[in-house]
């Protein structure tokens, strides 16, 4: 099956949503307001400049929901969703997903952001396959630390490869569409890399590369 693979944030969503879950903790009095909000910021700044220390940033986003249960976790996500990520959802990436579920293809969202954040949003997009960053869950409760690779980089090229794996799949004739210079190691690996409303970095390493540039927005 041909694979269409979709970057998440900025991509498919005007907007991150995992720099928006850290702004939503703020606005819900789950974290101290001004530490976190300046270090959020900062972590951000990090994965756009391409330096983002990935282990840091995981441990940082997933400390708040460690001490929470299973429903308020689920609480907190449900308003997530209605108020931050519903107004983030482009209806021109929403019907690009469709054309390609109507052409076959194995739709993939593949992902940065950490699998709690992410999932409700892939079902919310109709996208059955997600590749995410994995935070250690033990006995139901988070740990704060992620396990295996971090989806970012040139990790999601070896995610990719154990997910190809288990569903024996291939690359043969695969899309992937991204914002992010982050990128750049899995479109060079895809025989259809597409940059989708690209940072400058992106923008300049598509022209150079002649991948095709296309706005969702």
């Amino acid at each position: 099956m041909t694979l269409a693979l979709f970057d998440l944030d900025n991509t498919l969503l005007n907007g991150d949503s995992d720099h928006a879950f850290g702004q939503f903790l703020c606005t819900q009095g789950v974290v101290d307001t001004t530490t976190f909000e300046q270090a959020n910021d900062r972590f951000y700044e990090d994965y756009q400049a391409g330096t983002l220390d990935i282990a840091a940033y995981i441990q940082f986003a997933l400390k708040p929901i460690v001490a929470m249960n299973t429903d308020e976790r689920a609480a907190l996500h449900t308003q997530f969703m209605k108020t931050i990520i519903e107004p983030m959802i482009l209806p021109k990436g929403l019907a690009l997903l469709q054309d390609h579920h109507q052409q076959g293809h194995t739709v993939v969202i593949i992902t940065a952001t950490n699998r709690f954040v992410t999932e409700p949003i892939a079902q919310r997009l109709g996208v059955k396959h997600l590749i995410a960053t994995e935070p250690e869950v033990i006995d139901g409760r988070y740990t704060g630390q992620h396990t295996g690779t971090p989806c970012f980089q040139e990790g999601k090229i070896t995610c990719l490869n154990a997910w190809l794996k288990q569903h024996n799949n291939t690359l043969a004739g695969s899309y992937f569409y991204s914002d992010s210079a982050n990128d750049i190691p899995l479109l060079e690996h895809v025989e259809n890399p597409i940059a989708v409303d690209p940072c400058p970095r992106l923008s300049h390493y598509a022209l150079e590369h002649d991948i095709p540039i296309i706005s969702l927005r």
